[in-house]
């Protein structure tokens, strides 16, 4: 909760932010529930109705909240899925949401993989391999980091696009490259030090993460990924039947 202290004015409100973020992806309000006026949030968390209506506004760009006449701020609850049959087009996602989707490269290294890297592309040991980290937003709001591992030959086709190219997978299936099949894996992880920079929350705050493995027709690996999402963007769905079992994602 603690958010007074030192640090400039900005820090101070996107701090406040990744507070109220956190506990609205806790349920602290509730399903449309009201939250506190400024007042009571600016002596809940020591800061000053300045810093609160920044926060807010953050929040506001998020859409996590609304103002509505007449009443205090409001959480929204509202979601809205796509199939992950569909597989792995984040830009597919977005703009089947009515929103803007952003991408902009932060860094692109070409290295030996790992053990465990060699295990999930199906590497000799000592393969090289592309690590691109990405920042993704919608409508110019971040709300997740990608980190995706390429084997040397879809790399070199990484290496050399625009830093702001909106999606990878639409260009690298352009230069005839099929992803066939992804299996993913959801589970919670605490942000490090450039999940905060570069999503503006607090370091070790709770992230949603979707591991991603993606194969051709033949089995052939084409990315590894570990995509992290801010509480509050991204929900997942579960569907059983007796024919099919189907995944879908949903922004909340």
């Amino acid at each position: 909760m603690a958010v007074a202290g030192g640090g400039t004015a900005e820090a101070r409100y996107r701090q406040l932010a990744a507070s109220l973020r956190e506990a609205i992806a806790a349920g602290a309000f509730g399903a449309d529930g009201r939250l506190p006026s400024e007042e009571k949030i600016a002596q809940q968390y020591g800061v000053s109705r300045g810093t609160v209506r920044q926060a807010l506004a953050v929040l506001r760009a998020n859409g996590l909240v609304t103002s509505r006449r007449g009443t205090r701020r409001v959480v929204l609850g509202t979601a809205r899925t796509q199939s992950f049959f569909e597989l792995l087009s984040f830009t597919r996602w977005a703009r089947s949401l009515g929103e803007e989707p952003g991408g902009r490269t932060i860094d692109v290294t070409s290295c030996p993989a790992n053990p465990l890297e060699c295990e999930q592309l199906n590497l000799e040991p000592g393969s090289q391999v592309c690590r691109v980290l990405r920042l993704r937003t919608l409508s110019r709001v971040p709300i997740m980091i990608e980190r995706t591992l390429y084997p040397e030959h879809i790399g070199a086709m990484i290496a050399g696009l625009d830093p702001h190219a909106i999606s990878h997978t639409e260009l690298l299936t352009e230069e005839g490259v099929v992803f066939a099949d992804t299996e993913h894996t959801i589970d919670l992880v605490h942000a490090d030090a450039d999940d905060a920079r570069l999503l503006g929350c607090n370091q070790d705050a709770p992230l949603m993460r979707e591991r991603r493995r993606a194969t051709d027709h033949s089995g052939r690996p084409l990315l590894w990924s570990d995509d992290r999402f801010l509480p509050g963007t991204v929900a997942f769905t579960v569907h059983n039947s007796v024919a099919t079992t189907a995944l879908s994602r949903r922004r909340g």
